[in-house]
């Protein structure tokens, strides 16, 4: 067990994968085992005008467990995921806690305020939400047609964006 792991008991968040489509139906057994679990959704009309319930990140599923509970739910319980391998540490894929804190506040806010006093940042710079919402999350900055976003990955391939005012934010360090 790693130092992380010693100090949140045993909790990380495990990425895993599944078969598209599959995403909601997962959750729901989740729910009922009752596991955390984070999967970015968001309800979308369809032709008929009825609302569903869409993944952001189609197959993708992120898993609050020990790593052994984790490993049960693939075997003892069958739930139908492969969870992502780190093959430089030789071990299951895990997702900081605070990583995962700031991808979901990216994901869950959208900012159309601004502020009083503006940085000099370009675009790929490593930034701090100071104000608003967001305050305390870190990410790369990314300027489309003069709207600044804030830029927070996960697994160096999943990328969530927020229009944040180039007010709020601060270089990090």
């Amino acid at each position: 067990m790693n130092r992380r792991e010693e100090n949140t008991g045993g909790f990380c968040w495990f990425a895993a994968r599944t078969h598209s489509g599959q995403e909601v139906a997962i959750r729901d057994r989740l729910e009922k085992m009752g596991v955390e679990y984070f999967i970015p959704t968001e309800t979308r009309k369809n032709y008929r005008g009825k609302t569903k319930e869409h993944p952001l990140i189609p197959a993708l599923i992120f898993v609050h467990a020990t790593k052994q509970r984790a490993c049960e739910l693939k075997t003892l319980d069958q739930l139908p995921v492969n969870f992502l391998f780190d093959y430089t540490a030789h071990t299951m894929l895990t997702v900081p806690d605070k990583q995962m804190e700031d991808f979901r506040r990216v994901l869950d806010v959208s900012i159309r305020e601004g502020g009083l006093v503006e940085i000099s940042v370009a675009a790929g710079d490593r930034v701090r939400v100071a104000r608003g919402p967001l305050r305390g999350v870190e990410g790369r900055v990314m300027d489309l047609k003069g709207e600044y976003y804030v830029v927070v990955s996960l697994l160096g391939s999943v990328f969530a964006k927020a229009q944040v005012p180039r007010a709020w934010l601060e270089m990090a360090g």
